[in-house]
Parts: C-alpha cells; sequence; structure tokens
C-alpha cells in the first residue's frame, strides 16, 4: 500500500483540528473590522497549514449541484466527442487519462501519467475579443461540445460566481500579507487569469506509483474546491502526514499556491495534496483556480522582507511561470519554448 493511503486512512477528527474553518458572512456583508479580522484568519491558515475551509461564501448550493451534473454530462460524451475538443496551447479543452503528470512537482518524483480526465475552461472571450484578435498567448477561447444543451450557459454561470467570489478574497489576501488592502488590485484586473477545472477520477489502478493525481502543489495563486462524496483527496501537513480533508456541507475547500507562496517570500505554505480513488466508485471535483493577470510581475511583497529575510524571488512575469508549470505537466505542452514578447502585453 501506498505510504500515502497508508497515512490518509488515520483519523479525520484530526484533520478537522489541523484546517480551520473560516466565515466569510462578515466580510461579504461589509461589517465594520471584518475585512481586518478575516485576513487575520486567512494569515493563521496560509502560516500553518495552507488549507482552509470557507463558509457563508455567497455560492448557492444547488448552482454547485448543477455544475456537478454538467460535469458529469459532458465526461458522459463519447471520447471522439470529447478528443475533438482537445486542450490547446492555452490550456483550454478536454484533456484525456493519463495524458498530464505532475513533473514540476518538487514533493513528489512522478513516474507515471495521472489517472483523470479534465475539461478546462475560462473567460468566455468572443471572436473580436482584443486578445484573441491579437492573439495573446495564455488568453485564447473555450471550447464547448455541441449538442449538450445548457452546458455552456450553466457551467460559465458557475465560472463566473466562483470568480467573483475570488476577487472578493483578493483584498483579505493582500492584507494577510501585511500590505495595504488594494495592493494587489491591480494584479488582477482586466480579466485575471482564472481557470475551472472539471475533474472526473475513475477509481485508481494503484500499481506502484499510481496516483489520480500525483503529489503536488498548485501553481496558482488560490484554488477554490468543491467536491462530491466520494473519498480521495489527501493533503500532506507540516508534520508530513498524509491527512484526508473531510466533505464538509456548505463549505468550498481553499488552498493557496505557489504564486502567493513566492509573494509571501514563503511565509505561507503551498502546501502539497493527491488523490487516491480507492473503491469502485467514480470521483467527481471542480477545481476553480483564481490568479493574477497572466501579465503582471509577480513580486515578494515589501512587508514579508527585511535585512534578515531578504527577497528569495527575483521578479517574473507570471505567463512565464505558468508556462514553465504548463511544459512540465502536460504532455501537449513539451516541445513549446517561452511566451514571445511579442505576445505580450505592453505594461
Amino acid at each position: 500500500m501506498h505510504l500515502f493511503k497508508e497515512q490518509a486512512a488515520r483519523d479525520l477528527s484530526s484533520a478537522i483540528a489541523q484546517v480551520p474553518i473560516i466565515d466569510l458572512g462578515p466580510y461579504l456583508r461589509d461589517e465594520t473590522g471584518a475585512l481586518d479580522a478575516l485576513a487575520a484568519e486567512i494569515r493563521t491558515a496560509c502560516e500553518r497549514v495552507g488549507f482552509f475551509y470557507i463558509t457563508n461564501h455567497g455560492v448557492p448550493e444547488s448552482l454547485i449541484e448543477s455544475t456537478f451534473a454538467q460535469s458529469k454530462r459532458f465526461h458522459g460524451l463519447p471520447l471522439d466527442v470529447k478528443q475533438g475538443l482537445t486542450l490547446d496551447q492555452n490550456n483550454i479543452g478536454y484533456m484525456p487519462m493519463n495524458t498530464s503528470m505532475q513533473a514540476h512537482s518538487t514533493v513528489h518524483e512522478a513516474t507515471t501519467p495521472n489517472q483523470n480526465e479534465s475539461f478546462f475552461v475560462t473567460h468566455d472571450r468572443g471572436a473580436d475579443h482584443p486578445d484573441v484578435v491579437k492573439g495573446t498567448a495564455l488568453r485564447g477561447r473555450n471550447q464547448w461540445p455541441d449538442d449538450l444543451p445548457g452546458f455552456r450557459d450553466g457551467v460559465m454561470d458557475y465560472f463566473k460566481t466562483l470568480n467573483t467570489l475570488g476577487q472578493h478574497l483578493v483584498r483579505p489576501f493582500a492584507v494577510a500579507l501585511g500590505m495595504a488592502a488594494d495592493y494587489l488590485d491591480q494584479d488582477f484586473s482586466d480579466e485575471n487569469n482564472a481557470t475551472l477545472r472539471m475533474l472526473h477520477y475513475p477509481p485508481t489502478k494503484v500499481e506502484g506509483n499510481d496516483f489520480g493525481t500525483a503529489p503536488h502543489t498548485d501553481n496558482s495563486f488560490m484554488t477554490i474546491l468543491a467536491r462530491m462524496d466520494v473519498a480521495g483527496l489527501a493533503i500532506r501537513l507540516p508534520s508530513g502526514e498524509w491527512l484526508p480533508p473531510p466533505l464538509i456541507p456548505g463549505t468550498f475547500l481553499v488552498n493557496i499556491g505557489n504564486m502567493i507562496r513566492r509573494m509571501s517570500n514563503d511565509r505561507f505554505l503551498s502546501t502539497p495534496h493527491g488523490v487516491i480513488v480507492d473503491g469502485a466508485a467514480d470521483r467527481y471535483s471542480l477545481a476553480y483556480f483564481h490568479s493574477p493577470n497572466p501579465y503582471r510581475m509577480i513580486r515578494v511583497a515589501p512587508s514579508c522582507t527585511d535585512e534578515n529575510d531578504p527577497p528569495k524571488y527575483e521578479p517574473r512575469l507570471y505567463a512565464d511561470l505558468m508556462h514553465e508549470f504548463y511544459a512540465a505537466n502536460y504532455f501537449h505542452q513539451k516541445d513549446h519554448g517561452t511566451i514571445e514578447m511579442k505576445n505580450r502585453y505592453d505594461q
């Protein structure tokens, strides 16, 4: 048995004790002092574990349930139909089973592809969108299946709702970093980078180093995850133990990614996590990734450095960091170099 599976099978109550539940209600109601209070809770969670639940987030349960239904509709399509929407160079579209591997991971040496299939969507740009007209890298168009009535509208309703929620959380994160509330506003302006990944995991065929998704850290700023009641996810706590965060009704599970860890000069934890689906049931999840505009520089926040703790990272264009991640993890991206300057925004 995997060490991952052995440790993830331990007492669920210890996972609840490690992963805090944060109430967004007072902040979303704009109550006095709520921004600072929320930022303090986020800071503590980011420094201690890198994961937390959010409750009273304002997303209707009916919308979450209907989006899972849409995901099942899509993944139930014939393979040849889904392959007609194959993942493009902007990482939008359908990714078949066994076509990704966590080679970019620094927490696990992946030797086998991930056993999941995924459908990726982003902002629903039209053909006349300025970035589409210019062919700007990482600013492409969604791909949609034919003859699946209501799918596009249903999925985009969820995407837009999660994007709004993510934008609401940017200011508390800025304060959690020790900066002014508007410190990150420009980074997330002009269509922030956002991706909804609709995942389908069959039961994992575990032979040696196999995973539904191998242990990794996310390359995003933050991830907002919705899950159904089939277990599989486990996170690696700072102690080194793998524990499964239990499903808590009415909550999303949030984790921070490599971009905010970078901004915090490693004060915040981008926590490793992975998936093995044990048993006979298929697993579905909705992973929404919320990040800055690709054409913004990712810099260490001044509040996170001092004479004894200088910046560990040079400023980098987020688009380049994204491309390095894609090229390492997705088979269709292997042969493509860094993004050319002609495809960048003029800043």
